[in-house]
């Protein structure tokens, strides 16, 4: 404290960090950078353990005796599906009341604000089926979900199998303490959303759709199911949730404890887990899992239909079959032995998974990294931001311009966002009349114009106003965009750590170093980058054309995912992200 009390040796302090702040910005970067690549080292990991008592032994004996005839009951949904062109809803009540199920229906429509292309749907209407087994030993508060999408083609027709499979075997049981719904819901992630809108009597997204006739206690976990081949070799655990949330972590050391029992080659990101972490191979394996995870978390999208449980405070996760590890196999039988030694630990639960964390890396699904080691990552590349500010302060002793020369960029920034946010789905229809192009090509193309537009709209206001460009001026305007850009990328960061330390990483440069004489690179560009990125993580490098394609689909699905789910990312881009940086770029051109 005598440090900053003493003015003699605060000045002296104040007097270093000005004259070594570049240095000591760069150094704060590249440390930043080592620190987060240093995450997958497995000195820096923890080994996954279960937090919940309740479900700490796996000393569970599972049953299930039954692979064989659900995967013949898939195939028999399959053969109603293609008769039906698309849920068979009637046969699907009647199956699950012949396994003694409380069934029930809830119809369901949905149009788009612009057709989705990938998907080639834009009015939707579809059936959710689900059914309720109701808990024989307990008073009904609490209920366990179990999903499975009906999918187009003959994607998921195992899954739905398995699961009816389940409810006819978890009929016979007498020890359940909480109702289990198992659910059938058509057009993925849109049924979904309706079932749990409807379930929790909310309407968020202006979806129609029928009240529920039956509802059982309230959900405590959930887990959808995905198998599209009678052959699995591997079942990947998908955890990533709308708006970057995930479930507690227990829940991912619950499904690794019962791979492990049961001798299931279990997988995270597609990835294959591996014990040569001191190894280059070895490290550079967990890097890129680690990637992944950040990558996806930071699109806000959700990666299964269990990420819209997530924004209900209903711990959930996708299980998914793989077939592409030739050496393993895996057959439906020890997939319900699976599902059912989880649902049985589950049962036990006496209240919500909250020991555990909420907040998290996972290099493997048998390590993870927790806040506290990955956020001083983050916390060394805002305080970047924080050297600049103080440098521009103290260089800013003297009186500074007018507010007029900051406050004009300030609000044309921002009404340039707003038009970013607003025209793309509004001026649709107006380009599908004047230009040869769809309603989505007709979307991303004036979210793309906007977005041109603005680079050229907002600088030299300031001439306008004050009839020159002062030396003070930039700096003022830089100081405000910086503290602006620190601010944002921290709240960010609290919410969604990946998204906001991806934004870190490519806009701190940017802010610290940026001059009229400079120039800077574009959010967009983060964009495109990203896309590569992601594709070679993936192992499945795509040539530029293709990724431009790919980057023109992210844009629309950024969009989509907004209005269809409330996927804050793209409203996060275009008001605050997009304006602050365009306050950088004024300063481009402010001589």
């Amino acid at each position: 404290m005598g440090l900053l009390s003493d003015p003699n040796r605060r000045r002296a302090l104040i007097s270093l960090l000005t004259r070594l702040n570049a240095p000591i910005c760069v150094v704060c970067y590249m440390a930043g950078v080592a620190w987060f690549m240093g995450l997958a080292f497995e000195p820096f990991t923890l080994r996954t353990y279960m937090s919940e008592n309740a479900m700490g032994s796996t000393m569970v004996e599972e049953r299930f005796p039954a692979g064989e005839r659900a995967l013949g009951t898939g195939r028999e949904f399959s053969a109603h599906k293609k008769k039906a062109g698309g849920m068979p809803v009637d046969w699907l009540v009647k199956t699950m009341q012949s396994r003694g199920l409380e069934v029930f229906t809830q119809r369901f429509s949905r149009r788009l604000p612009f057709p989705d292309e990938d998907k080639e749907r834009y009015m939707v209407k579809g059936t959710n089926v689900y059914g309720i087994l109701r808990a024989p030993r307990a008073p009904r508060t609490e209920a366990l979900v179990l999903s499975a999408p009906c999918s187009p083609g003959d994607d998921n027709n195992q899954a739905v199998g398995v699961l009816l499979g389940l409810a006819q075997y978890f009929r016979n049981q007498v020890f359940w303490a909480k109702d289990i719904i198992f659910l059938v819901n058509e057009h993925d992630l849109i049924g979904m959303q309706a079932w749990l809108e409807g379930y929790h009597h909310t309407n968020t997204t202006g979806m129609d759709w029928s009240p529920l006739q039956g509802r059982g206690g309230s959900i405590q976990a959930a887990l959808s199911l995905e198998l599209s081949s009678d052959v699995v070799t591997s079942l990947d655990l998908v955890l990533e949730g709308l708006n970057g949330q995930l479930p507690n972590l227990d829940l991912a050391n619950l499904f690794y404890a019962f791979c492990q029992k049961i001798g299931v080659l279990c997988t995270t990101q597609g990835k294959l887990q591996r014990n040569d972490w001191d190894s280059v191979s070895g490290y550079s394996h967990a890097v890129q899992t680690m990637m992944l995870m950040v990558m996806k978390q930071a699109s806000g999208r959700p990666w299964g239909d269990h990420g819209l449980f997530l924004r209900y405070h209903i711990e959930a996760a996708t299980i998914k079959g793989i077939n592409s590890f030739r050496q393993y196999k895996t057959d439906a039988t020890t997939i319900g032995r699976l599902l059912e030694g989880m649902y049985r630990k589950l049962n036990n639960l006496l209240e919500r998974l909250h020991q555990s964390y909420f907040f998290y890396l996972m290099p493997s699904l048998s390590h993870f990294v927790s806040i506290g080691y990955y956020m001083p990552a983050f916390g060394l590349l805002a305080l970047i931001l924080l050297l600049r500010a103080l440098d521009l302060w103290i260089q800013l002793a003297t009186p500074p311009p007018g507010v007029l020369s900051v406050l004009t960029p300030l609000v044309i920034s921002h009404l340039t966002g707003v038009a970013l946010y607003t025209l793309p789905i509004h001026f649709q229809e107006i380009a599908v009349e004047h230009f040869p192009v769809s309603e989505t090509e007709a979307v991303v193309l004036t979210a793309i114009a906007v977005y041109t537009a603005g680079l050229a709209l907002p600088h030299n206001t300031h001439r306008l106003l004050t009839g020159r460009g002062t030396e003070n001026g930039w700096k003022v305007l830089k100081l405000v965009a910086v503290l602006y850009l620190a601010v944002l990328l921290g709240c960010t960061a609290l919410i969604n750590f990946s998204l906001g330390f991806i934004l870190a990483l490519t806009l701190v440069p940017v802010a610290a170093f940026v001059t009229p004489d400079l120039c800077s690179a574009t959010p967009a560009c983060t964009l495109l980058f990203s896309v590569f990125l992601f594709q070679e993580l993936q192992e499945m490098p795509v040539s530029f054309l293709d990724g431009w394609m790919l980057y023109l689909s992210v844009i629309s699905q950024g969009i989509l995912d907004h209005a269809l789910y409330g996927s804050l990312v793209y409203p996060l881009v275009a008001l605050l992200v997009y304006p602050c940086w365009l306050l950088f770029w004024n300063i481009l051109f402010w001589k």
